[in-house]
């Protein structure tokens, strides 16, 4: 008897650190080899998504919009335009509050890395060709078009009055743009912080064909990368998105916005958030990357 049980401990022992070498095995397989989802379980994600008070999916752009990657209204009301980012062909892909395609509309311009699109009030249209990730680029611009006169597009070309090196420091590294909106006669540039100040620094152009210096007008504290932003009719409210969340600024005035703390919304669940766009007073429409379309009640 006690010969078998010194045959069996270290039997046991082996048996033990066996099944410790699979469980490590497995926990370090691909997507490919264990069958799982790259980055958890997507059905957890998308039941956190409608967990979210006032956030619910409407429709899908996939097989329709490429990558969404910004949203603005087209010209019939009710309806949007959204267009793919970089390595996507430069079209504006005009779609119903629901995701339904309603036409395509080629514009004659580079898509470097179109990454924003805003309307002023006289129909005119700004595409965002400013995404920058690395911070190399010595070729910003931004295109102004009428969709009545697509062909007429020009350009307005600008570089950073505080950028010298190409790419800067990674910690310094705040020079990629998704989120532009008109207003005022300026086109406004939100940059996405890819350093490690979790700022987001606002510059200025103005919305004539030209080449420009930006102005940089102020550095506000936002603790996430923001890929788009949209300002209420009534421009007493400004919201920028990032991914998985979004941020609220409230003011009188523009200038009281930009010096407004931001509010910190979770959109947990919703995905790679890229595009919003005001529907009404209270509602955001909201796409992502993968395809996503969301309608979202601000509180």
């Amino acid at each position: 008897m006690r010969f078998a049980s010194l045959l069996l401990a270290p039997l046991a022992l082996l048996l033990t650190a066996s099944c410790s070498q699979a469980q490590s095995e497995k926990a370090g397989k691909t997507k490919a080899e264990t069958g799982l989802p790259k980055g958890g379980d997507r059905r957890k994600d998308k039941n956190a998504a409608s967990e979210v008070p006032g956030l619910r999916k409407i429709g899908s752009l996939k097989g329709v919009v490429p990558e969404s990657s910004g949203l603005a209204p087209a010209p019939t009301a009710g309806n949007y335009y959204s267009f793919g980012d970089d390595g996507n062909r430069p079209i504006l892909y005009e779609i119903t509050g629901t995701g339904e395609l309603v036409r395509r509309l080629d514009v004659p311009a580079d898509n470097n890395d179109w990454e924003s699109l805003s309307r002023d009030g006289q129909g005119n249209y700004y595409i965002g060709n400013c995404g920058n990730n690395e911070s190399t680029r010595r070729d910003l611009s931004i295109y102004k078009f009428r969709p009545d006169a697509p062909a007429q597009a020009g350009t307005i070309a600008f570089r950073y009055p505080d950028q010298n090196e190409f790419p800067p420091k990674k910690k310094q590294r705040n020079f990629d743009c998704e989120a532009s909106l008109w207003h005022d006669g300026q086109v406004w540039l939100f940059t996405k912080d890819r350093g490690q100040s979790s700022t987001s620094n606002v510059y200025t152009v103005p919305d004539q064909p030209g080449d420009y210096t930006a102005k940089k007008v102020t550095s506000l504290a936002i603790p996430g990368q923001v890929t788009d932003a949209a300002l209420r009719a009534d421009g007493r409210r400004l919201v920028l998105l990032a991914r998985g969340e979004l941020f609220i600024l409230d003011g009188n005035s523009w200038a009281d916005i930009l010096k407004a703390p931001p509010r910190q919304v979770a959109l947990t669940g919703a995905g790679q958030t890229e595009g919003a766009v005001f529907k009404d007073d209270n509602t955001l429409l909201i796409s992502t990357e993968q395809g996503g379309l969301f309608e979202f009640t601000l509180p």
